[in-house]
This record gives structure tokens, C-alpha cells and sequence, in this order.
């Protein structure tokens, strides 16, 4: 079979939906030599902005001569963007390869009822954990796929653990609670650890402090212990000053946009500097190198100046929240076009509201994965209830091109509301790479 045809059963096995537990996950890796245990880690969650901090976090390792893999998910435009070394994406002959020797495994874990066929997920980490065993790479910083204890990817032993921050996500399976899902998250914590979380709640707070006190794990908190300040900003990235576990960098440059993107970076050079406890080096000019060359696409991602077009994968109310507060004070425009469409399992009102506060007109579209978009007709709904005006557009591409045969030259158009929106629009500016 070739590449496309291994893929999609990949992605026909998301029918199998999410079933958190470690038992697969770990019987699979067994059965591959346990590749998970060649190489160290920093592991990533949190409800926003973990994509980011991985990002940058592996480019500061790169820069400082480590062989680094890179872990995320899900993907924009080509499976092959979620599992990277040194930053480049696997190869397509790779995942052949891989799928190819995964599959019979999967195939006889499925006649187990103790086990059960794995996961799309479960598969997808098995053969990142694999390829990063054949690259010889010496450290993995590995995206979270959902919550954490139960996670396919807390499997590894990591020394450092970052939590971006906590919002209500995904309550079917983390829990009906801020506390809850928190709990959730702190479940990639590992004795001896250290962790490194930009979390804001004082409730949040204090539980992590307890179990990292139980786990024998040091916690350091963005605002308390790391310190930054922005300096100033452009279309091209922002400008800042960091304080620290190790020491001060002035006149640090990152190409993201969003003062939220600070809290990420703070998050990502934080967990590098623990990384020195458990002994790795990391001089700092590899800090500053490596977050001068960190790239996230799709997130408050120019991809046209004339007019201004930006993607973003905003794809809950906080995300949305963050987005809606960086156009407002870092942004000048006419009016704002909003292209969006929204997966049916989010709080789709809140973030409707988040965006129509800075929006003039929506254009509603439906963004291609079966089965998980919204319909168009009650994203405008919500639409109407905040007394905006809007279109529908039943596919993602041609609402875009709506959008710029509608825009001014000193209008804004934003792409947003999922990442699958995002990857698909993309398309039109960026040729995938598979």
C-alpha cells in the first residue's frame, strides 16, 4: 500500500474516538523495544497555547546542539508536521515504513479483549516514540494530546513538565471542573520532576503546588519565578525582556505574535533552564537563537498584507478570548471579516461572543473533517445574537476567496475557530508538503 492509502486507515481508526488509558499505548511500545525510553523529555499540556511552547522549546535544544524531536498534534496541512527532528518532518517513506510495521501489531492487540484495537492517537505516538529512537535524538519535547495522566504520550518519564495554563476543556473526559481537569494535567508530574506553568487561578496554583510537594518535584510559576516584559512589536514578531531561573536576557526576539506568545515563550525557556538541573547545557545564546527561529504556523500567522489576512486556530472560549484582545491593542484596521467555522464540541456561543466583539461581518463556512464541523446555520445563530451581520459560505477556500473579494485595502480578514479551518486556508498561500 502507498502513502495515502496507510494513511487514511490511520485516520479511519478515529472512529474508534478517544479511550484514555496507558495500557495499549504501553503493550504497543513494548512490542516495539519500549522506544520511548532512548531519549529524555520536556512533556507539554495545558489548554492553550502548549503547541507553541513546544515549538519554541525544541528550537532553543536545537540551537544548543541537541538532536531534538518534536511531538504535536493534531496537524495543519500534512500528517508528516507532527512528528519532527531538528526540524524537519518525517519523510513520507518514514510513515510507510512505520504504519507498515505498526499495523499487524494493532491488528492483534484488536482479538484481545484486555486490550482492543489501539487508537488513532495510540498509533500516531507509537511511531513518533519509534522514529525519534531511530534518529538517535537526545531530547523529545512531546505535545499532550488530551488532559494528561491518561494521555498516550505519559508514557515517558520526562524531566521537565509544563502546564501552560488550565480552562474548561474537553469535561466529557477531564472532569466537570477547573480543579478537575487540573488535576488531569498534573498527571504528567513525575517524582523528582521539575515543572514549569504559566497557571493564573490561586485554586490551580495551590493544588500543583501540593502534588508537586508529594511527587518531590520543584514548581516554577511565570509572574513569580520567571519574569518578562515586552518591549515592542511588529507584523514581523515582538521584542522582550526575560528574567529567568538562570539568569536575564534582554532584547529577546520571537516571530509570534500576541502578548500571550510571551507567556509561551517564558514557559519554553523555563522548562530548558530546568532541563540544567537534571543536567543538560544550554548556554544563552542558544535561548536567544533558538526563539529568533521558532515557527508555529496558523497562529495570528500574516499570510497577506493587502489586505491584512491572518490565520489563527482559536478553537475555545479562552483562545478566542486572547485572540479578540491582541486585535483590539495591537491592531489597526477598518472593519474586521471573520471567516469561521467551529467544531461541534466546543462552546461554540462564548466564542461566537469573544469574536463578534471585534468583528463587523462574518462569513460562516464548514471546514472539511466529517463528522466534526458545526453546521454553518447555528454558528449563525449565535451570529445573529450578537447582533452581527454574516453570510454562509459552505466551503472553507471560497469563503476566504469571499473575503477578499469583499475586503479593503485597510480591512482585516481573520481566519479562525479550528485548526482544521486554519489548515485548509492555508492551502491557498502554502503548497503542503505531502
Amino acid at each position: 500500500m502507498g502513502y495515502r492509502e496507510l494513511v487514511e486507515w490511520l485516520f479511519s481508526l478515529r472512529r474508534l474516538g478517544s479511550k484514555p488509558r496507558l495500557k495499549r499505548i504501553s503493550h504497543l511500545l513494548s512490542e516495539l523495544g519500549d522506544p520511548h525510553r532512548a531519549f529524555k523529555a520536556i512533556h507539554v499540556t495545558g489548554t492553550s497555547g502548549k503547541g507553541s511552547t513546544t515549538a519554541m522549546a525544541a528550537s532553543i535544544l536545537h540551537a544548543a546542539g541537541y538532536r531534538v524531536g518534536m511531538y504535536t498534534s493534531p496537524h495543519l496541512s500534512s500528517f508528516t508536521e507532527r512528528i519532527v527532528v531538528d526540524g524537519q518532518p518525517i519523510g513520507v517513506g518514514d510513515i510507510v515504513r512505520l504504519i507498515e510495521s505498526l499495523r499487524p501489531i494493532a491488528e492483534g492487540m484488536a482479538s484481545k479483549p484486555d486490550l482492543g484495537h489501539p487508537t488513532f492517537f495510540e498509533l500516531s505516538t507509537a511511531m513518533a516514540f519509534k522514529y525519534f529512537e531511530e534518529r538517535g535524538v537526545d531530547y523529545a519535547v512531546v505535545e499532550v494530546g488530551m488532559g494528561g495522566r491518561l494521555d498516550a504520550t505519559n508514557v515517558i518519564e520526562a524531566e521537565v513538565a509544563v502546564i501552560t495554563n488550565v480552562s474548561l476543556e474537553h469535561t466529557k473526559y477531564l472532569g466537570d471542573t477547573i480543579i478537575e481537569i487540573a488535576r488531569e494535567k498534573a498527571g504528567i508530574i513525575k517524582p523528582g520532576s521539575t515543572l514549569i506553568t504559566a497557571v493564573e487561578q490561586p485554586e490551580v496554583l495551590e493544588l500543583l503546588e501540593g502534588i508537586c510537594h508529594d511527587r518531590d518535584a520543584e514548581m516554577y510559576v511565570v509572574d513569580r519565578d520567571i519574569r518578562y516584559r515586552r518591549l515592542r512589536h511588529s507584523l514581523e514578531g515582538q521584542w522582550f525582556n526575560l528574567q529567568g531561573l538562570m539568569g536575564s536576557y534582554r532584547e529577546l526576539f520571537i516571530p509570534l505574535l500576541g502578548g500571550h506568545q510571551l507567556r509561551n515563550a517564558s514557559c519554553a525557556v523555563g522548562a530548558v533552564e530546568a532541563l540544567s538541573l537534571h543536567g543538560a547545557e544550554v548556554p544563552p545564546e542558544a535561548v536567544r537563537e533558538g526563539l529568533g527561529k521558532a515557527r508555529w504556523p496558523g497562529r495570528l500567522e500574516v499570510v497577506q498584507r493587502k489586505p491584512l489576512t491572518i490565520l489563527d486556530c482559536a478553537k475555545d472560549p479562552k483562545a478566542m478570548e486572547n485572540l479578540a484582545a491582541v486585535l483590539r491593542e495591537d491592531f489597526s484596521y477598518d472593519r474586521l471579516i471573520a471567516v469561521v467555522s467551529i467544531s461541534r464540541d466546543k462552546d461554540i456561543p462564548r466564542m461566537i461572543r469573544a469574536l463578534a466583539s471585534v468583528a463587523s461581518h462574518f462569513i460562516i463556512t464548514r471546514h472539511g473533517v466529517m463528522g466534526r464541523a458545526e453546521e454553518p446555520e447555528a454558528i449563525a445563530v449565535e451570529v445573529e445574537r450578537c447582533s452581527k451581520p454574516y453570510e454562509i459560505v459552505e466551503d472553507v477556500r471560497s469563503a476566504v476567496r469571499r473575503a477578499l473579494e469583499m475586503a479593503g485595502g485597510d480591512d482585516l480578514i481573520l481566519v479562525t475557530g479550528s485548526v482544521f479551518t486554519v489548515g485548509e486556508a492555508r492551502c491557498l498561500w502554502f503548497r503542503p508538503p505531502n
